[in-house]
């Protein structure tokens, strides 16, 4: 396969994948690096696997090597907010500790280029909607914290050694690729879409929606979702900018619309033909009222629009890839 290599951390996960298909169309060549922890090996289908950890200075060294690296993007990580609240050294280790072991390898190979997933939640509790790049950042959970810290220590190694970085900050990445068979599938999985499409299969319990009560349109949270699809070009689009160099900065990725909660749901069930079995509960401690990206700076700095991301397309191609998935 031709084209330069890309090494991308996290590249068996669901954003991961969609990465390296749309690496692969723009010309590169993806190298997945994936210690399958939260990936899926099925899912790794546009260039070599290395089953590794981002924390094995010797294995990154090899692929860099072995693979003639000349980009990375940096998608390996712990995402699940809760878990990072129960457990907040594991969500250091596993974000910052092993994200400067990536850098101290790519800084000695001489790889100048990355492009890095972040996060919406570095912003915390919103002052203002929709949120641009110079919003506050506040974020109230290790999650959003270790992702901060991340960038961080981006914008230092830019200054010490120039490497051009990108840090995009996703809203809520949904969607699939379903003709190439990659979807979203984590465990434990806490994302409306698939929650609803697995409940209407029967595969996991009603939906609990957290929240009736929300100062919203129809009193539950509303959210900024981004097709995976649209997630993955921006990827493409980065690194190219980013090995042109001169890259120091930080980008909203999102619509700068938002949906609630009652609004995804109605439409899953509109799509799938039968309702979501759902319930209402409390709402959950940190959640806040709406989350919706200003995305104004990527458009305008990548040449980026998203193509794929109203709602009804998200929730088609999610839906068809769920009901592939869990076919009898």
């Amino acid at each position: 396969m031709s084209g330069e290599a890309i090494l991308v951390t996290g590249g068996a996960g669901f954003v991961g994948a969609h990465v390296c298909r749309a690496l692969a169309a723009e010309g590169f060549r993806p190298v997945a690096y994936d210690n399958l922890s939260a990936g899926h090996r099925e899912f790794v289908k546009w260039g070599p696997l290395i089953e590794a950890d981002v924390g094995d200075a010797d294995a990154l060294d090899a692929a860099i090597a072995t693979n003639g690296v000349r980009a990375c993007v940096h998608l390996a990580g712990s995402i699940e907010v809760g878990v990072s609240v129960r457990e907040p050294v594991r969500f250091w280790q596993n974000n910052v500790a092993t994200t400067l072991v990536l850098l101290d390898r790519l800084r000695l190979a001489g790889v100048k280029a990355l492009v890095f997933s972040s996060t919406a939640a570095v912003y915390g509790t919103p002052e203002r909607v929709p949120m641009s790049e110079d919003h506050p950042k506040r974020p109230t959970n290790p999650y959003g914290e270790t992702k901060l810290a991340v960038e961080q220590v981006l914008a230092a190694e830019c200054r010490a050694h120039g490497l051009s970085w990108i840090a995009f900050r996703f809203f809520n990445a949904a969607g699939a690729a379903h003709e190439d068979g990659i979807g979203e599938d984590h465990s434990p999985e806490s994302h409306l879409i698939p929650l609803a499409c697995q409940a209407i299969l029967g595969v996991r319990p009603p939906l609990t929606i957290f929240g009736d009560d929300y100062p919203t349109s129809d009193g539950t949270a509303v959210r900024d979702y981004i097709h995976v699809a649209d997630l993955g070009r921006a990827h493409a689009l980065g690194i190219r900018r980013a090995l042109e160099g001169s890259c120091n900065s930080a980008l909203n990725l999102g619509t700068g619309h938002g949906y609630s909660v009652r609004e995804v749901v109605a439409e899953i069930g509109r799509c799938a033909g039968r309702p979501v079995p759902h319930s209402y509960g409390a709402r959950r401690p940190g959640d806040s009222p709406a989350l919706v990206a200003n995305p104004a700076a990527a458009r305008a700095t990548l040449g980026w629009q998203p193509s794929r991301s109203a709602l009804e397309t998200i929730v088609a191609d999610a839906w068809t890839w769920h009901s592939r998935r869990h076919a009898g």
